[in-house]
């Protein structure tokens, strides 16, 4: 038996993202209102809320103002910068065309909606959370889940700290802490690991399609003041990626407050040719005429990547399971063509928030809080996924200008009350490369030091850090895999799907390649966990605190 310490609470949540957070929120204000005592628990494995969180972001309100509805006049960041124009690209190499809106359902025209930080907005919901009596501890990064004898869930374990590389317990070493729940609920945004294992030992994915990947890839930059227009919203499509084949995706530029631009560029994991790399993608794009001269005398002051959960409603797993709850990216509520899932991620926390709060006042515990999932059905959140279920299944298949025409006609359709008879379907991104020989190499521009840079330089801005002695958290199932196969049939695609330079293939000029991991670079994107194609990467926390650190992001 472990000599771990447990603590009891009511309800756990793992992960302080929007979801998490809001589904705080939203159980002490129903106990509250109930005059009940239901103690709530966040666990955070950043250093801080919003250390971890990475988003464009343009954000619909639509859930805080149906469970905050005086946000905007409560201190909240986000109430800083209301969109005020929305323009979309196409681009070809040294040309833009912009895409009348006319051309496009009015709900992709971002009316209402905000540009930001999610970081900072989070940083406020976890004030809201704390205010209300939420107990958030981070820099606690959940590590194993807990189980019942009946096989329910019954919490969560944090890691130990101070474990050596080589599984020894150094000076400073201290047990994990055991968190039991009646309920808990996994908010740990894209391919969580302890939901990716749950999702195995429930068979929660039995009744939906795999679950598919973009990796968005963002810089802050300070721009000239002349240049700067708040509130200007502008996505764009085509090149580069359009001189792939097999590659899909789009960039995003976002002016926000204090004279910075957000900008973007997310590449769908689901492309064929091994040598892509979506971090030189980014780069790339950014020396696009229009895209160079926004940002020509401006200065990059942070960077960081995260994959997406691009699936979109057929991906949506089984929500619940004996003790617990998926909520937020951990399922998967994001909308592709809206480029949002901050408001669907936090409505799923609230409704799961309902569902526990109902049950532990009816003096149940460890069962399926069956009325969460009951709740998505009857939601906006499920209507509005399904209106574009179709869009990343046709633009996949038909390719970006024929399937973008496609997905318009059947957004336009379902949005007008024409239900399209059918749903298309995914098929799992660790499953769609190409061998090497059967491709081109795809050569990138050294990076100029101005506007394009290289890895290294870019992870130095993510304030990334991990005590160095410690296990690796990129785990491999068979360690000869990336030298015996992967190499030999890709060239390794690790080297260069990985945004952070963790994985390096030395000694080929001695013939005697092996595969080192940087495992201190890494920015806890997950992108590895998705792509590698035998599934033999196993992405697991480090130690808690370690990771990047976004400021503003």
């Amino acid at each position: 038996m472990s000599d771990r310490e447990s603590m009891p609470y009511d309800v756990v949540i793992v992960g302080a993202g929007p979801a998490g957070l809001s589904a705080a929120i939203r159980i002490k204000q129903l106990a509250a209102e109930k005059e009940a005592d239901i103690s709530v628990c966040v666990l955070e494995k950043g250093s801080e809320v919003g250390a971890h969180i990475l988003s464009g972001a343009v954000i619909d309100p639509r859930t805080l103002d149906e469970f905050l509805p005086d946000w905007r006049d409560d201190g909240c960041p986000l109430a800083e910068v209301p969109v005020t124009e929305n323009i979309h690209w196409v681009l070809t190499k040294n040309k833009k065309v912009n895409l009348p809106h006319l051309w496009t359902p009015p709900f992709l025209h971002n009316k209402g909606t905000y540009t930001g930080s999610l970081a900072n907005l989070c940083r406020w919901l976890a004030g809201k959370a704390e205010e209300l009596g939420v107990e958030i501890f981070p820099g606690f990064a959940a590590a194993e889940v807990l189980f019942n004898e009946d096989g329910s869930v019954k919490g969560v374990a944090t890691g130990d700290m101070g474990v050596a590389r080589d599984g020894t317990h150094k000076g400073d070493y201290q047990p994990g802490l055991e968190l039991h729940a009646k309920y808990t609920f996994f908010s740990e945004g894209c391919r969580g690991h302890l939901s990716k294992e749950l999702m195995r030992i429930f068979d929660l994915r039995a009744s939906c399609d795999p679950q598919v990947y973009g990796l968005g890839i963002k810089e802050l930059w300070d721009i000239d003041p002349e240049l700067h227009t708040p509130g200007k919203v502008i996505h764009t499509q085509g090149w580069p990626l359009s001189e792939t084949d097999g590659s899909n995706g789009g960039g995003w530029i976002y002016h926000q407050a204090n004279g910075q631009v957000s900008i973007g560029f997310v590449t769908w994991l689901n492309y064929t040719n091994p040598y892509v790399s979506p971090f030189q993608e980014m780069q790339k794009w950014k020396t696009h005429p229009e895209v160079a001269a926004l940002l020509k005398g401006g200065k990059r002051v942070s960077y960081g990547a995260r994959a997406i959960s691009d699936g979109g409603l057929q991906s949506i797993p089984k929500l619940v399971f004996p003790g617990g709850a998926l909520i937020g990216d951990s399922a998967g509520f994001l909308n592709v063509p809206r480029i949002k899932g901050t408001h669907t991620a936090m409505k799923s926390g609230t409704m799961a928030a309902e569902a526990a709060v109902d049950a532990i006042l009816s003096q149940r515990q460890g069962d399926e809080l069956t009325a969460y999932p009951d709740a998505f059905e009857n939601s906006w959140v499920k209507k509005e996924l399904s209106i574009v279920r179709n869009v990343v299944p046709l633009v996949k298949k038909f390719g970006d200008f024929m399937g973008s025409g496609l997905a318009g006609i059947t957004m336009w359709s379902e949005y007008l009350g024409l239900k399209m008879p059918f749903t298309m379907h995914h098929h799992p991104d660790h499953e769609t490369l190409w061998r090497k020989d059967m491709v081109k190499k795809v050569e990138y521009a050294k990076p100029d030091g101005v506007l394009t840079f290289d890895k290294l330089s870019s992870v130095f801005l993510s304030n990334t850090n991990h005590e160095e002695d410690q296990p690796v958290h990129l785990t491999l199932k068979d360690a000869a895999v990336p030298v015996e196969h992967n190499l030999p049939l890709y060239d390794e695609p690790a080297q260069r799907y990985c945004p952070a330079g963790v994985y390096e293939i030395v000694g080929e000029d001695t013939h005697d390649p092996r595969l080192v991991i940087n495992a201190q670079n890494c920015v806890h994107c997950k992108t590895c966990d998705i792509k590698d194609p035998t599934q033999n990467i196993n992405w697991v926390v480090p130690e808690g605190g370690g990771g990047p650190n976004y400021p503003n992001m």
